[in-house]
């Protein structure tokens, strides 16, 4: 037991299933009690919350997209009538759309299996690169860390060079945040006059938000002898898998209950086929059913060499519909079409490529008038657009007018998978 996190990490799988049901059944029961959105959804589906009895009885329930949620915060804010009124909330954050997601601190520790699963405890000083700043990213993962014991050092979005100068003067062993942005930190270290490998102590990473690409997962480990741990999870539900020392898929966590379903009809796909992953976090405070992450993967259900007998996600296939991540934050068609209702319902269109290792995102721009281009132009655009999605653009291409067509899709993703 040494090397799990808890004895629920060793559970049979019969009493793993019974665990969650039971789970399962308080929160449904909980939920239509106290949310009014939930009622109604279970009420319009002609449901009887006493007969949800299992994750089987999940499938008579629709998949809620992000898409979805957003639209049903901007109905009913903040939290879309999901919310249980009799819990004080401790922390809230946001995330573009925008989503208002409720958090408890004190007992709600994220990502705590994960960092255990990577071999992070008390001897290690982390240093957590995620924003602080609105999204839930930098706390969670600080408090996952805390619950293992780890030294944490909170340097959120900080430049390179600072992030280099801590891992310097504050003997950081551990790395907690995007792959791209610690090959920057990496790349930043050499213009200073170091060699990472030879002058840090970085020993171990886990990244989230972003996928590990093989061949920067090979130089991390390879190039600079650090072991890198994959976290799987979303701002709405919190994390949902991880991965382990075998670094053959990684384990769903204990408090989450992951269907693979196919995304035309809702229903779970048989076990081993890639479909979408789909997420309901057993809780008390945000009652939030069957989130569609948007996310293709598909089941590992053979027993882990590690001890842990969860099933596992076979890493990300890909993508469902047309939001995409860039650069660890979603870009979604709601978002662009109120960036086109500012601008006169300007035609455009995002293109998201990989250069290197690092997300480009790329606006197409039909020049319809004199001004666009402009340097003052641009300038406003760009400040409206990081408002509405967040993300900043890298590059505006500008096309003659007509070239954009209305039947053209408002993202298109262009990175290999």
């Amino acid at each position: 037991m040494n090397n799990l996190f808890d004895k629920k990490e060793s559970w049979g799988k019969r009493k793993r299933k019974n665990q969650q049901d039971k789970a399962l059944v308080e929160m449904v029961k909980l939920g239509y009690e106290k949310s009014s959105r939930l009622k109604k959804m279970l009420d319009d589906a002609g449901i009887n919350p006493a007969g949800i009895k299992s994750r089987e009885n999940l499938e008579n329930l629709p998949v809620t997209s992000r898409e979805k949620l957003v639209e049903m915060e901007q109905q009913h804010p903040p939290y879309a009538e999901l919310e249980n009124p009799d819990i004080h909330i401790d922390r809230i954050f946001t995330s573009p759309g925008p989503v208002y997601e409720p958090h408890l601190c004190e007992t709600d520790y994220l990502w705590a299996r994960a960092f255990f699963a990577a071999g992070i405890g008390p001897k290690d000083i982390a240093l957590c690169a995620f924003s602080y700043h609105l999204v839930a990213a930098g706390l969670t993962f600080h408090n996952g860390l805390r619950r293992v014991g780890a030294t944490v050092v909170p340097s959120g979005a900080s430049s390179s060079q600072i992030q280099v100068q801590l891992i310097n003067d504050l003997k950081v062993t551990s790395y907690v945040g995007t792959p791209s942005f610690l090959k920057a930190i990496i790349e930043k270290s050499k213009e200073m006059g170091f060699d990472f490998k030879k002058d840090f102590g970085v020993k171990k990473a886990c990244f989230a938000a972003e996928p590990l690409l093989p061949d920067l997962r090979w130089s991390f480990e390879h190039d600079y002898g650090i072991d890198t741990y994959q976290m799987y999870g979303a701002t709405e539900v919190g994390d949902v898998a991880y991965e382990c020392s075998e670094k053959k898929g990684w384990h769903i966590c204990e408090e989450t209950i992951v269907e693979i379903v196919d995304p035309a009809t809702g229903k779970n796909v048989p076990e081993g086929d890639l479909g979408e992953v789909v997420v309901t976090r057993l809780n008390n405070i945000f009652f939030l059913l069957r989130f569609g992450t948007g996310d293709l993967s598909r089941l590992i259900t053979e027993a882990c060499p590690c001890g842990r007998t969860s099933y596992r996600l076979a890493g990300i296939a890909g993508r469902v519909g047309d939001a995409v991540k860039v650069r660890g934050l979603f870009v979604a068609p709601s978002q662009l079409k109120m960036l086109q209702a500012k601008f006169n319902n300007l035609p455009l269109q995002a293109v998201v490529s990989r250069t290197g290792h690092e997300d480009v995102l790329k606006l197409r721009i039909e020049r319809i008038t004199p001004e666009i281009g402009s340097a003052s132009w641009e300038e406003n655009f760009k400040k409206v657009f990081r408002e509405i999605c967040t993300v900043g653009i890298n590059l505006l291409e500008y096309v003659n007018a007509g070239e954009i067509k209305s039947e053209d899709k408002l993202i298109v993703d262009q990175r290999a998978y």
